[in-house]
């Protein structure tokens, strides 16, 4: 499901609540094809599948947590100090090439919501390695891990040592 699917979530049928009581079956079967808004008084009420609702609201949650990330992303860019405890606050122990890396991978994921059934879980995906990524950079244990003096031994040649 794409959310261009749900372009034209309101040019759906009207029904009203006395048509949904007389003829309930009818009425669901409608809501099987597509949204069915059930009017009552000055009311309204959307009539969707539970698998659409739930892809709706996972494309509001993810748009959501895509909009921030960009916008911390760009905000960095532009110079703009982000404290540590913003939730995408670790984008900031990036460089402006790393940044521009990330709006470009995070803005080409999005661009395929619409193209590929993954696309949300790409999405996820893609934050959570630039999220790891950051904390691997601000670890101390890491820091001392690669700068560290290594006691290098040196390795025999297989066939070096097939002659001994």
């Amino acid at each position: 499901m794409s959310i261009a699917t749900f372009g034209n979530i309101y040019s759906d049928e009207l029904i009203t609540a006395t048509e949904l009581n007389r003829q309930p079956g009818r009425v669901l079967d409608k809501a099987l094809e597509r949204p069915v808004t059930i009017t009552r008084n000055d009311q309204s009420f959307a009539l969707l599948r539970r698998e659409e609702v739930t892809f709706l609201m996972k494309a509001a949650t993810q748009s959501k947590a895509v909009f921030q990330a960009l916008t911390v992303a760009f905000s960095l860019l532009l110079g703009k100090e982000i404290g540590f405890e913003h939730p995408y606050g670790w984008l900031s122990v990036f460089d402006s090439d790393d940044l521009q890396g990330f709006i470009n991978e995070l803005s080409e994921a999005f661009r395929l919501i619409d193209s590929s059934p993954t696309a949300w879980e790409m999405i996820d995906a893609l934050i959570h390695e630039w999220h790891e990524s950051a904390l691997a950079i601000v670890s101390p244990e890491l820091a001392t891990a690669f700068s560290a003096e290594t006691d290098e031994v040196p390795l025999n040649s297989p066939s070096a040592q097939n002659a001994a």
